[in-house]
């Protein structure tokens, strides 16, 4: 069980993992078994969870950027049983992810699906982590308008950056079917307030995204990877924001996120993280009496 492995394999577990490697090639690296390695994950993940939502209070950010990254669970949308179709859990997955463009920390993010409800919880929660008046934008997703208005009112220089993708007629089985679309422009739209034009962007969220598919096997695309429960792909997500924002020096900073935010005064390793996890008490074993 996970909570008999020492520290140090507890550290190296969680290493691989942080770095990409999927559940069943991190059992074959350290040696332990796959229910070990998901019971460590689910631990990790909760302790991971519990802690940035405590820490990422009364966060002085001044630039947000939001997004969201598709991702699915158990199957492919297409496949869901008819009987399951709307089941949230099995199918189609969106992590809502914002970041601080100066800081690169995230403050918050949200496991749901594309819709309005999920706008509202997600920013809502942002809004309750901020200090002071930031300067957010998002891509032109409608559930945004909404939701935005809703949290903040008018305390917020709200812009959208709208993007236009060509139509380049590709059949399906063209070799770049696997390409994205042509970007032939954008439009910066600006909603509330009076946001600085020259900083509507969502450079920084959406390169987030893809530092989210190379960290996180379950997110890499077109391969066999995917998370098979909910609860695993939310512990596997709490887990990379943890090391993301307090373990992994970023590149442009010299320092992590959690850092340069001022939220942490030193630079965390996998250990820090294991620390996190409460210390379970070992069982103890059933007695009996020998009957005569």
């Amino acid at each position: 069980m996970a909570n008999q492995l020492n520290n140090e394999k507890r550290a190296q577990i969680l290493s691989v993992l942080c770095e990409g490697m999927g559940i069943n090639a991190a059992t074959r690296i350290t040696g332990v078994s796959k229910n070990t390695v998901l019971k460590l994950l689910a631990d990790a993940g909760e302790a991971c969870a519990k802690y940035q939502d405590e820490a990422m209070r009364d966060l002085t950010c001044k630039r947000i950027e939001c997004d969201e990254i598709w991702s699915f669970v158990g199957c492919k949308q297409k496949n869901v049983p008819e009987e399951l179709q709307g089941t949230f859990g099995l199918g189609d997955v969106y992590t809502w992810t914002a970041i601080d463009s100066e800081t690169k920390l995230i403050p918050c993010w949200h496991v749901g699906t594309r819709d309005i409800a999920s706008a509202h919880e997600f920013i809502s929660d942002l809004a309750s982590r901020l200090a002071n008046r930031v300067q957010l934008t998002t891509d032109g997703h409608k559930a945004y308008l909404e939701a935005v208005e809703k949290a903040f009112g008018r305390d917020v220089d709200f812009a959208q950056l709208i993007k236009i993708y060509g139509n380049d007629k590709q059949t399906k089985n063209d070799s770049r079917r696997y390409s994205p679309s042509e970007f032939t422009g954008s439009e910066k739209r600006v909603i509330t307030g009076n946001p600085d034009e020259e900083n509507i962007s969502t450079s920084y969220v959406e390169r987030q995204n893809l530092t989210m598919r190379m960290h996180m096997r379950r997110f890499t695309r077109l391969t066999n990877a995917f998370s098979k429960k909910l609860e695993n792909h939310m512990h596997a997500i709490s887990l990379y924001f943890m090391f993301y924002n307090f373990c992994k020096i970023h590149k442009s900073l010299k320092v992590t996120p959690a850092m340069q935010a001022g939220i942490s005064q030193k630079l965390w390793e996998i250990s820090d993280i294991v620390a996190l996890i409460p210390v379970e008490e070992p069982k103890k074993r059933g007695t009996y009496k020998k009957k005569n």
